[in-house]
């Protein structure tokens, strides 16, 4: 069967307005031979999206586009910041597309033509970016094939993004042939090897690269045969080198390490993506560091510094993470279009993150009274700024664990957050007590990264700080160690990671001496609150215990004024901190060994190390504490009390989460916040892979899928449907109209499949799944969907199956009361 070679799904030009599958078209954001790219609004996950609209060539059958999606979806599963991702590939009446990220940004083509040849150190710095990817793409089996200025995408933060990995394949081993063996690519950036259809592999990337990075040295295609069979000609025969350009000077150093790269034979190339980067990293790091230490308050040595640097955390595993993290933290807690579910979503994806979460929400510091044991009903309570500064928090001390000097990691992450408390206590108007938290705890960002990132550093700027000979600040110590100061280097993450502007002002330390009169500017205000804090912590980590007090009184009375407090008032915002600092330790499970420096933060006032925050916090959840109570308030319709449960931890989330939900539903609840606590609560403790609340729908007497938790549910929520009055019902409607609670632990039984809808068998297909119907009065008005993906994955005892209908029947009466 052949493809058509243009355009739409009917025969007829995509349009804006039109829609691809659920995509709804905007705008064609660019066309090309083989495709065009669309901007698009996905309204499932609303949020806008880039289409790439492929045109299979004539002749292309079913076989070679399903190649084509296989490797599509290969592709989608490389997870890199400087990859743009794949959402989804898919074909809609034999038109295959693939869904991006959309990104608000040029590429890097448009880039060159605009600006013309870069300078090399930022030339340098995007070449970076782009082989960090590709090394991680290789590391996957995975080459692109593709690579040039045009499918590398240059976004807001002037971060280098390959994307387009359309013709992507995967890295064959020696002397495989077929279809992949096929040169493709595009003339000009392709390797001698793959103009010669030799098998795709990692060394043509090393090569494409190669031609890019000539290119933005040069301002100039490397390349500029308009004939394609002599530009070919040309990359198999000739070895290509740098040109001498007017007004272009580079090192020697820099042109080897492109000419290497441009090797006519593989084996004489780096001999990885990650080769080719550690070489431009050697060539990069004098220069920056020079550069920016010579500049003597040269702004752009400066910034070439904190690029040089903030490139070298990337490049750390865990960097990219982290980055990852905070961005997304933010970005719930900042967007209008963030609700409780999308937040809640984002959290359970980190079960980690989740239980320490809860711990901590229902810590002194953030306690409502009560125990919280969803995530659902802490965003509702605490709101999303409290979520944000608590997963901040938590995020980073995730990342902090480094064993090879964890102690010292521990004590600068310890003083970050007894900063972040004191601020927080210290603040006088509450509303705003959240933004002196993060703020206080991040002014000293820069220092804690460091710590991390660059220890060696770290201890050349603590040596000089020390100095009994010629001691420095520590502002010019990490100038000349750094290139640049800690705070700077703070507050360049901060911007990279797209924290607010106020949170960005915070972290910049005020000028001259403390207000007499507090700032009407709350901003200001809190800059000076967050300044105090700081070096409130300082005194209690650096002082002897004896003279801290004293110390304290003197920091008090110097800021007092300029934060609109009094002398009483901050003792005790400092006493209370201090307290709570110990219920945070504990909630997230900080050890530090009992006399050491850390030690004197999580200290009772007293001067008396509370010993629970030293000891293990394992299990202290407190949940076990309304197991009880919880069975006894919701017992089995027949009233009998189920027997001891076979795995505690698990009743005791179930039962946690009826309390949660009791208490909810005792106060002005909205109906949306208890269904989705009650799924919450049944998908953490059981560890369910997907989780769907339906609905019936009485117009259509159909039961609908309306929400979900789980990885991927999203997708299959609106097609879960189930006829209540079809003349042969099937297994789901069957379960609705009887009311009876069902586990089916093996779904490919002959008996079980022909009761499946097809829908479901092609769908979501899982082997073992739990259904919990909704009735009232005896007629039906909702399902619970609830699966694992291994046969036989989901066993439940008598007192577990109890506390799942009760959490039933906690939402058969929410929709009691709320109607």
């Amino acid at each position: 069967m052949s493809f058509p070679n243009s355009q739409s799904l009917s025969g007829t030009p995509l349009q804006p307005g039109a829609t691809l599958g659920r995509f709804q078209l905007k705008k064609m954001l660019g066309e090309g031979a083989q495709s065009t790219v669309w901007l698009a609004f996905d309204p499932r996950m609303e949020r806008e999206v880039a289409i790439k609209v492929m045109r299979p060539g004539e002749g292309s059958d079913e076989k070679a586009v399903a190649q084509w999606l296989q490797e599509a979806r290969s592709v989608g599963r490389v997870k890199h910041p400087n990859i743009v991702p794949v959402y989804e590939a898919d074909i809609q009446d034999r038109q295959p597309y693939l869904v991006f990220e959309y990104i608000a940004g040029k590429t890097l083509d448009q880039h060159i033509h605009k600006r013309g040849a870069l300078p090399a150190p930022e030339a340098v710095a995007l070449m970076m970016d782009v082989l960090d990817a590709m090394a991680v793409a290789h590391n996957a089996g995975v080459v692109h094939r593709d690579l040039k200025p045009s499918n590398i995408l240059l976004d807001a933060a002037g971060r280098a993004r390959v994307m387009d990995f359309g013709i992507a394949a995967r890295i064959q081993p020696a002397g495989a042939s077929g279809a992949d063996s096929l040169a493709s690519g595009t003339v000009g950036y392709l390797s001698p090897e793959a103009a010669s259809g030799a098998q795709p592999s990692a060394a043509m990337d090393i090569f494409s690269s190669g031609v890019v990075l000539a290119e933005l040295l040069t301002g100039q295609a490397l390349i500029k045969e308009t004939d394609p069979y002599r530009a070919i000609y040309r990359v198999v025969n000739e070895q290509l080198t740098l040109p001498k350009t007017e007004g272009v000077e580079l090192d020697d150093q820099l042109r080897a390490i492109v000419t290497r790269a441009l090797a006519r034979d593989p084996a004489q190339r780096f001999a990885s993506a990650r080769a080719f980067l550690q070489a431009l990293e050697e060539w990069s790091k004098p220069k920056a560091t020079s550069g920016a230490s010579a500049g003597d308050g040269d702004s752009s040595g400066a910034s070439g510094t904190l690029e040089f640097l903030l490139r070298r955390m990337r490049h750390k595993s865990d960097f990219p993470a982290l980055s990852d993290s905070v961005v997304r933290i933010q970005s719930m807690a900042t967007s209008e279009k963030e609700s409780v579910g999308s937040v809640t979503n984002e959290i359970l994806k980190d079960v980690a993150l989740t239980n320490k979460l809860l711990r901590l929400v229902n810590s002194a510091h953030y306690s409502r009274g009560g125990n919280i044991s969803t995530v659902s009903r802490a965003v509702s309570l605490v709101g999303f700024n409290g979520i944000r500064n608590m997963a901040l928090s938590l995020v980073l001390l995730e990342h902090m664990q480094d064993k090879g000097h964890a102690a010292q990691l521990k004590e600068e992450f310890l003083r970050c957050l007894m900063a972040g408390t004191i601020g927080s206590e210290l603040c006088p108007v509450i509303r705003e007590s959240e933004e002196a938290f993060i703020g206080a705890m991040f002014q000293n960002l820069g220092r804690l990264l460091v710590q991390f990132y660059f220890p060696e550093e770290a201890a050349q700027i603590r040596n000089h700080v020390l100095s009994p000979r010629a001691p420095l600040t520590e502002s010019a110590a990490a100038v000349s160690v750094l290139g640049l100061s800690l705070e700077d280097l703070g507050i360049g993450i901060a911007k990279a990671w797209g924290l607010p502007t106020g949170i960005q002002r915070c972290m910049r330390t005020p000028s001259g001496g403390p207000p007499t009169v507090a700032p009407v500017d709350s901003a200001e205000r809190i800059r000076w609150i967050s300044l105090a804090s700081n070096e409130m912590a300082d005194v209690l980590l650096h002082c002897d215990p004896k003279e801290a007090p004293a110390r304290l009184e003197e920091v008090g009375r110097k800021y007092m004024k300029a934060i609109g407090s009094n002398s009483r008032d901050m003792h005790a915002a400092t006493t209370l901190a201090r307290q709570k600092m110990v219920d945070l330790a504990i909630a997230m499970e900080i050890k530090v060994a009992p006399g050491s420096a850390a030690a004197k933060l999580i200290q009772l006032s007293d001067g008396h190390s509370d010993q629970k925050a030293h000891g293990n916090a394992e299990g202290d959840s407190g949940f076990g504490s309304y197991a009880l109570q919880a069975t006894q308030t919701g017992m089995d319709s027949a009233g009998a009390v189920p027997p001891a449960a076979k795995s505690p931890k698990v009743a005791e989330t179930l039962a946690a989460g009826i309390q949660d939900i009791t208490n909810a539903m005792v106060e002005d609840f909205k109906l949306s916040d208890v269904l989705r606590m009650i799924l919450e609560t049944m998908y953490r403790a059981m560890g369910f892979d997907r989780i769907i609340f339906c609905m019936r729908d009485s117009k259509t007497e159909t039961v609908t899928g309306r929400f979900g938790l789980g990885q991927g549910v999203e997708k299959w929520v609106p097609g879960f449907k189930t006829h209540l009055k079809a003349a042969t019902p099937d297994l789901f409607s069957v379960v609705c109209l009887k009311g009876v609670d069902s586990l089916i632990s093996d779904a490919s039984e002959s008996r079980i499949v022909q009761r499946l809808p097809e829908w479901y068998r092609k769908g979501i297909n899982a082997p073992t799944f739990l259904l919990l119907p909704l009735q009232i009065k005896g007629a039906p008005f909702g399902l619970i969907y609830a699966d694992k993906v291994q046969i036989g994955g989901l066993e439940l005892d008598e007192k577990e199956l109890a506390l799942l209908r009760t959490l039933r029947n906690q939402a058969v009466m929410a929709f009691k009361q709320s109607s």
